[in-house]
């Protein structure tokens, strides 16, 4: 099987940083469990030797990194329509919809984005995250709607990945929170993690997580509710479900961080990743894609206003 191999001089003055670390940093289309891995298969050598992720690196090493070809998916490609906003031959723009899983995981092995994508771009889709996430750069929640990046090859997934890293892509999203914001605008910032009460959520955590920043617009003032944009400078799972439920405001409809009942038949958080903008990967030109609001969304809009 053929395989990329990635070689990387270690800065001499470089001093006691964990060599999964310094990987992360320096190849960030490979997220940290991907390098951790790779370790563990022994792909990753420092001089020559394989290491384990705790080695510490003293500077002047030499780092090669041999990345497999990406393994043949079981994934099934499936008829699934998808509701395209743009597509050239390296990328693929779609507005996911609610209900739907980005990608394969326990729980949900088909009727995912990953498997409508699959059948809709045939053999032309980044193989970076490996068998079970193909094109796959980023993602948002099952019950989030709106625009999402798909990679269709590997030069375009690493351009759109250290975009990522370095927080210039655009994401704004739109919001309906529960109570009445007392601010027209403000910024929330808190590192994110595993919530140590309960693994299955997010949670501000005091050491640890990743940092997380938030900005938030009100648009309009329901009483109970209020209509937000949100600005995202970083993307931390649940980011905005959590962010906006440590100020006491949580999404409508998102029985995770919020109430467990609602006034309206929602099925999840009331969510939408409206714009998301980037350099192309291949003009270098900044490209701008807008997912109008679902249908569920504007008519409830269109109740609270009448309330």
């Amino acid at each position: 099987m053929s395989q990329e191999t990635i070689i990387l001089s270690v800065p001499p003055e470089l001093s006691d940083m964990r060599a999964d670390r310094y990987l992360s940093e320096k190849l960030p289309d490979l997220s940290r469990s991907r390098i951790q891995q790779l370790i563990s298969d022994g792909s990753i050598t420092v001089n020559g030797k394989a290491i384990k992720s705790s080695l510490k690196l003293t500077g002047g090493e030499s780092v090669e990194v041999h990345i497999p070809e990406a393994a043949g998916t079981e994934i099934l490609p499936e008829d699934i329509p998808l509701d395209i906003l743009y597509e050239d031959e390296d990328i693929l723009i779609v507005n996911k919809p609610k209900g739907m899983t980005v990608h394969p995981a326990p729980g949900h092995p088909g009727g995912t984005l990953v498997n409508a994508v699959m059948h809709h771009c045939g053999d032309s889709l980044s193989g970076i995250n490996g068998e079970v996430r193909p094109g796959i750069v980023h993602r948002i929640d099952k019950n989030t709607t709106g625009s999402l990046v798909i990679c269709k090859n590997d030069a375009a997934h690493r351009d759109i990945a250290a975009q990522l890293e370095s927080h210039s892509i655009t994401r704004r999203y739109r919001g309906i929170v529960h109570g009445n914001i007392r601010e027209d605008e403000g910024t929330i910032t808190g590192n994110i993690g595993r919530d140590p009460r309960d693994r299955k959520r997010m949670a501000i955590v005091p050491k640890g997580g990743k940092p997380a920043v938030t900005h938030y617009r009100v648009l309009e003032r329901f009483g109970s509710y209020t209509y937000c944009e949100f600005v995202l400078e970083t993307g931390r799972t649940h980011q905005i479900r959590v962010h906006m439920a440590s100020k006491g405001h949580p999404l409508l409809g998102d029985d995770v961080y919020g109430p467990k009942k609602s006034a309206f038949a929602l099925e999840g958080q009331t969510l939408h990743a409206m714009v998301l903008g980037f350099r192309h990967p291949r003009t270098g030109q900044y490209v701008e894609f807008t997912a109008p609001l679902p249908g569920y969304f504007e008519k409830l809009l269109v109740n609270l206003r009448r309330r």
